[in-house]
């Protein structure tokens, strides 16, 4: 597709190319030059805002948390809760307080198992998550159920790649304690109806668990309009920096988590011997440890940033870069887009005819086009779909049409380089 072509499908978008002067990594990093970035669904880069929001929180206000009554420790204290209190706001809590900081999404599903799943979790019971999920909501909910005797049911996929709720009758069934299901899926690109889900569940008086990993760097999400019990996301994959994530938690379910780990910050009063501890108030209960400032100060500096650019706007950009890249790429001969029709999340994942998705990957890298290639960590929905790996674009906020022209030329090389075309 010609670059005339492609630039008129995203004239309406996001100033890409303005944006990616923002990033350092993209403009003047050592890797810089020829890079087309689309791994943005594994980690996304990061903006000056939120290196500056990293180095402040070491170099201007770090000190102890909650700890120390001289001002360094106030200005440390009040600087991470109030990262707490823009990302509350940024997902639409109705207080900070339902916001807990872990050290990514995984920690916070994780967290929710072990501590609200499974003292509630009784043999016959049972915990449901869909095929399309990513390994990290799906293994905490294997474990327990195994632990407890209880079964982990699937909710199976439309030939479309859709969530079949039609043929599954039992999944609001008395036996039902929690649904777990994310929000977009990593690999099909598709966002779930989890409105209705949600609403659906408690209905039935059940706990629904969002992965919203995929879904906060691309539009606004808020917990409320959405209903669930708990949320989990991750910085790294919104703009923001690694190892740190955050658990919302509805104030009467959060309440009743049981704390995953134990220690410092998380305690009001420890018993001597074997007496009762008695835990601190939420959110520090669920804190234990010393609290990553720098973490959290630039994880609410990315979402200052993406609320910066409009969130709805950031949402038609990519719509309209995915919609675009997945023309380009459907008239490739041979090439299956897995994207079921009308999905447009950023995330494209596809198979070429007579080319391992490596191979491809391989052919793109030396294009100067990063796409990721494998099971992506949802084994069981490839395997469901007779596949052991795809190809993966995913698409942030400064890529556009030219990052879509790369990748095509990448993959029309490719099937010449392996014999698969002219």
């Amino acid at each position: 597709m010609p670059a005339a072509a492609l630039t008129g499908e995203v004239a309406q978008g996001l100033e890409s190319a303005r944006i990616r002067q923002d990033f350092p990594l993209l403009c003047r990093g050592a890797h810089a030059q020829g890079l087309h970035y689309l791994d943005n669904a594994a980690t996304t880069q990061k903006p000056q805002r939120v290196m500056d929001a990293i180095v402040d929180g070491y170099t201007q206000e770090y000190g102890p948390i909650h700890r120390g009554l001289y001002p360094l420790a106030e200005a440390a204290t009040s600087r991470y809760e109030q990262s707490r209190a823009t990302l509350a706001d940024f997902i639409g809590a109705a207080s900070p307080d339902e916001l807990v900081f872990t050290r990514s999404a995984t920690e916070a599903i994780n967290m929710v198992a072990s501590g609200w799943v499974g003292p509630r979790l009784r043999a016959g019971d049972r915990i449901w998550v869909s095929r399309m999920e990513h390994h990290a909501n799906y293994l905490p909910w294997q474990r327990i159920c195994r632990e407890r005797g209880a079964q982990l049911c699937i909710i199976g996929l439309t030939d479309d790649g859709r969530l079949d709720l039609a043929n599954t009758p039992q999944l609001f069934a008395p036996e039902t304690r929690l649904i777990a299901v994310c929000h977009v899926s990593n690999v099909l690109g598709i966002e779930n109806p989890i409105h209705q889900l949600c609403a659906d569940a408690h209905a039935h008086g059940i706990a629904v668990l969002v992965d919203a990993a995929q879904s906060v760097s691309h539009q606004p999400v808020d917990v409320q309009a959405i209903g669930c019990d708990f949320l989990a996301f991750s910085a790294h994959k919104m703009y923001g920096p690694a190892g740190i994530g955050l658990l919302y938690g509805r104030a009467e379910r959060l309440a009743e988590v049981e704390p995953l780990l134990l220690g410092g910050g998380m305690v009001d009063e420890v018993g001597e011997g074997m007496a009762a501890s008695r835990w601190a108030d939420l959110p520090a209960r669920l804190e234990a440890g010393s609290p990553n400032l720098p973490g959290a100060a630039g994880f609410a500096a990315a979402a200052g940033y993406l609320d910066g650019l409009d969130r709805r706007r950031v949402q038609r950009h990519l719509a309209d870069l995915t919609r675009t890249a997945a023309e380009a790429l459907g008239a490739l001969p041979g090439l299956r887009l897995l994207q079921p029709p009308g999905a447009s999340a950023a995330i494209l994942s596809f198979t070429m005819d007579g080319l391992h998705p490596h191979d491809l990957a391989q052919v793109a890298a030396e294009h100067g086009v990063a796409i990721r290639a494998g099971h992506h960590c949802a084994q069981p929905l490839l395997r469901s779909l007779g596949l052991a790996a795809v190809a993966r674009a995913s698409f942030g906020i400064y890529n556009d049409v030219a990052d879509v022209e790369a990748l095509v030329q990448a993959l029309e090389d490719a099937r010449r380089l392996f014999g698969q075309g002219a």
